[in-house]
């Protein structure tokens, strides 16, 4: 199909990315870049504010050392941002932005079988209406995809990235905690979403875990994104959180999400392998929630003595890619880590247009 006639296809709102043929790629494939937004909301990190863009600074500087990033920030803040990053391997792009999760307010990258990629801008009501305003943020994905080119899928539905994750071969995994509160899609049944999620991500198979973090909650929190609790490390292999001690806060909720995930196989019918990683005891910097770089797994840790355990973890699920620690403090008291505050894009999309 002709660059035109995918557009055409994709711009009639009665067909679905899966009717068009397009699926969301894996987290493990190859990536053009990463995609990250610059801290844009002072009232959410008050005087850390500064502390906080160095962090970013920090992590989209690991992640540059094996994919470009390109980092939205708010009309005229380039300058910043090349002086705190420091490489040229981060392109700024100005974008009226009112927040800088773009896991949950950027685009979603899908492709069909012959290489074409387009963007789904997913219904944004900023973590079911937590803050005001959001309206640049629900209309990131639309603007982005435009800028590098691509058609855009506009799915009726709220949805944020870390809510989810696909393996690319048909299985979508996540949370009821998140999917199944009212305060995202009140109309939709739990039969509605699954065939949302499969119309809009390609895929066929909805596997539900039933928590994320029991913390997850209050005006920085998302109801319990599966990306505090669980990564997808490649086909049919999940990596969940699951403290060791049974006294531990998230014992019981680990060991539920541990039996649905040995009791539902995936979209290929296959049993998951499951690797367990011991959060410690301040699972607020949940080392669950990293970003899969290329040939890298970009990690936040607390500096405490629990990180040489998880990295060892992650060291022996991950062979073959390098283990970068980043700071994940003051990220996760805005509610989040390096999985939150990225979106990859896929090999094939050209970036070069966005300077």
């Amino acid at each position: 199909m002709s660059r035109q006639g995918r557009r055409e296809m994709v711009q009639n709102p009665l067909i679905t990315p899966a009717e068009a043929g397009f699926r969301m790629p894996p987290e493990w494939a190859r990536h053009a870049a990463c995609l990250m937004a610059w801290p844009a909301r002072p009232e959410l990190w008050g005087e850390r504010l500064d502390e906080v863009k160095g962090d970013y600074a920090a992590v989209a500087r690991a992640i540059a050392d094996f994919e470009p990033v390109v980092m939205v920030c708010q009309p005229g803040t380039a300058a910043e941002v090349r002086d705190l990053c420091g490489t040229a391997d981060i392109l700024p792009v100005e974008i009226p932005i009112n927040d800088s999760w773009t896991r949950d307010s950027g685009p979603v990258f899908v492709r069909d079988a012959a290489g074409g990629i387009a963007v789904v801008q997913f219904g944004f009501n900023a973590w079911g209406g937590r803050w005001h305003p959001h309206d640049d943020d629900a209309r990131l994905a639309t603007r982005i995809g435009e800028r590098l080119g691509l058609p855009v899928f506009h799915a009726p539905f709220v949805l944020e990235g870390g809510a989810f994750y696909v393996d690319g071969d048909g299985t979508v995994l996540t949370t009821e905690q998140c999917l199944l509160n009212p305060n995202r899609n009140p109309d939709m049944t739990r039969g509605d979403i699954e065939r949302a999620l499969c119309d809009y991500l390609g895929a066929s198979t909805v596997v539900w875990l039933p928590y994320g973090h029991s913390f997850d909650v209050g005006p920085e929190g998302t109801d319990g994104h599966i990306d505090g609790v669980a990564q997808l490390v490649g086909p049919g292999h999940v990596l969940l959180e699951a403290p060791a001690t049974p006294g531990a806060s998230e014992y019981s909720r680990s060991q539920h999400n541990l039996a649905a995930l040995r009791s539902t196989p995936d979209a290929a019918g296959r049993a998951f392998r499951v690797s367990l990683l011991d959060p410690g005891p301040d699972a607020a910097v949940s080392y669950a929630n990293h970003y899969l770089a290329n040939d890298a797994v970009i990690v936040p840790v607390n500096g405490d003595g629990t990180d040489e355990a998880a990295l060892k973890t992650l060291a022996e699920v991950y062979p073959g890619r390098e283990i970068v620690a980043v700071p994940g403090a003051t990220i996760a008291l805005g509610g989040g880590g390096p999985h939150c505050i990225t979106q990859q894009i896929p090999e094939g999309v050209d970036i070069s247009v966005l300077r």
